[in-house]
């Protein structure tokens, strides 16, 4: 059984690798190459290294608190006490924020809502059968119209997020641009996701 769920685990953190990476990837390609890239002969490799170095940090950031959440719902299945799994998720998320000197009670208040959000769509992918991903969605879900519905919370979930962040950047428009386009890239890749896993 615990081999079961260990596969399940990586075919899940796999998915959200996979789904941060495509994230951070659209985010890139859409900012328009400068005159620099026409002008300086070898100027698409520095920047091909720099977007890589992006797409690897964003991806970092994306994923950290889904990898709290789902080693929590990990920890969960296995019988650990609920109070002091979120203890332990809490605690690590503000040692995260600090170390990024991003750090605020809304912040940190913000994302435990999302992580216990994702322990609980993540327990339901973890308390089901399936050979991949897409089955376990299905399974968890069965039907389009619920999960659906549990994108929708997420969604909203990350966007108290995204306020927390924006405010702690100062409102600026610079920053709400950004974030603005992140949610738009992630409402476009789950709507796609939507549509593979309940075709």
């Amino acid at each position: 059984m615990e081999d079961s769920v260990s596969k399940k685990y990586e075919m899940i953190l796999a998915a959200e690798e996979s789904f941060a990476r495509a994230v951070a990837l659209g985010l890139i390609i859409k900012r328009p190459l400068s005159s620099w890239h026409f002008l300086i002969p070898g100027m698409f490799i520095f920047d091909f290294l720099r977007r890589s170095a992006a797409i690897r940090r964003y991806s970092a950031l994306f994923l950290f608190p889904r990898k709290l959440a789902l080693d929590a719902a990990h920890a969960l299945y296995d019988g650990k006490q609920q109070r002091t799994r979120l203890a332990e998720t809490e605690e690590a998320l503000k040692e995260w924020l600090t170390s990024l000197q991003l750090y605020s009670l809304r912040m940190h208040q913000t994302h435990m809502e999302q992580i216990r959000g994702l322990i609980d769509h993540y327990s339901r992918l973890l308390d089901v059968q399936g050979k991949d991903y897409r089955h376990l969605v299905r399974n968890a879900y069965k039907t389009r119209k619920n999960y659906r519905t549990a994108l929708s919370q997420l969604a909203s979930l990350e966007r108290e997020v995204d306020e927390a962040i924006a405010e702690l950047e100062g409102n600026s428009p610079e920053g709400w641009r950004r974030l603005r386009a992140e949610q738009e890239q992630v409402e476009v890749l789950r709507a796609k996701e939507l549509s593979r896993i309940f075709q």
